[in-house]
């Protein structure tokens, strides 16, 4: 057993080997423009912390603030680290396909750059709407909520951990539509039964939407809302792509696979008559 499995172990530790040098390189390229990416993953921040002035009469405006020594180090590696796995992602997709590939059929490996373009595309897009729609709701309703009382100081390190925890979830809802396509289209999964489970699915989205955001309402509604919108637009790309055969084909596909059975049945019996 461990014999057949060895290919596949040496094949895996290939393609996680290539991923982690590329995340490596990429890191080192990142740390480079750590003080620029901050400063972007810090403007929604800031923008909330104008707000407060604005709207706080008597309490000053908040202030970002660092509680280690050596934070501002530690954020950057954060920051450097977080842009790499973006950044390295079409070559971290491509390896995960590289690995499935060689149980595929000949079509199937020709997938390859669509899945990549379309992981990482989706992925982008699924932070962007993050960064620019998510962010700047939340922190100004967290933020701003009993500011007139008190003077908001934000630990650094505390925000760039909770900022890149609802990047990350929303670049991950956001691949839904991709992985719905390929496992369709692998065969696995077909319009009808991602429809049957789409009640349950709704459950699973309001709670990973609960985990990954603040603990307020809105947000977890704006990351539960296009994440149902999604789901609906996968059950449409695996309807073109594996749509559920009716039940009277089904229906006959069970006879012809019931007959082959007892014709198999038959031979084996004569087989054993001659034998006797």
């Amino acid at each position: 057993m461990f014999d057949e499995l060895r290919p596949h172990l040496v094949e895996l530790r290939k393609r996680l080997g290539i991923s982690v040098g590329s995340l490596i390189v990429m890191f080192f390229v990142m740390f480079y423009f750590h003080e620029f990416l901050l400063n972007w993953m810090v403007e929604p921040l800031n923008d909330a912390l104008i707000e407060v002035g604005k709207k706080s009469v008597h309490a000053a405006d908040g202030m970002i603030t660092t509680s280690q020594v050596g934070g501002a180090f530690f954020v950057a590696l954060k920051v450097a680290f977080f842009a790499a796995i973006v950044g390295a992602l079409p070559i971290i997709l491509s390896q995960i396909w590289l690995f499935i590939a060689p149980g595929l059929y000949a079509h199937e490996k020709k997938m390859l750059i669509p899945f990549i373009i379309g992981g990482t595309v989706m992925f982008v897009i699924g932070v962007m709407f993050a960064y620019y729609v998510v962010t700047p709701f939340g922190f100004d309703f967290l933020i701003t909520f009993g500011s007139f009382k008190f003077t908001p100081l934000i630990n650094i390190e505390d925000y760039v951990g909770f900022f890149t925890k609802i990047m990350f979830g929303f670049g991950l809802a956001f691949e839904l539509p991709i992985f719905a396509y390929f496992l369709a289209l692998l065969g696995l999964v077909d319009d009808k039964q991602m429809a049957a489970f789409f009640k349950y699915a709704i459950v699973i989205i309001f709670v990973v939407a609960a985990l990954l955001t603040p603990p307020d309402v809105l947000t977890q509604l704006l990351m539960a809302g296009p994440l149902i919108i999604l789901y609906g637009f996968s059950i449409l790309i695996v309807k073109m792509v594996n749509p559920a055969k009716p039940e009277e084909e089904e229906e006959e596909e069970d006879d012809d696979d019931d007959e082959n059975d007892e014709d198999d049945d038959q031979e084996l019996d004569a087989i054993k008559e001659k034998q006797e």
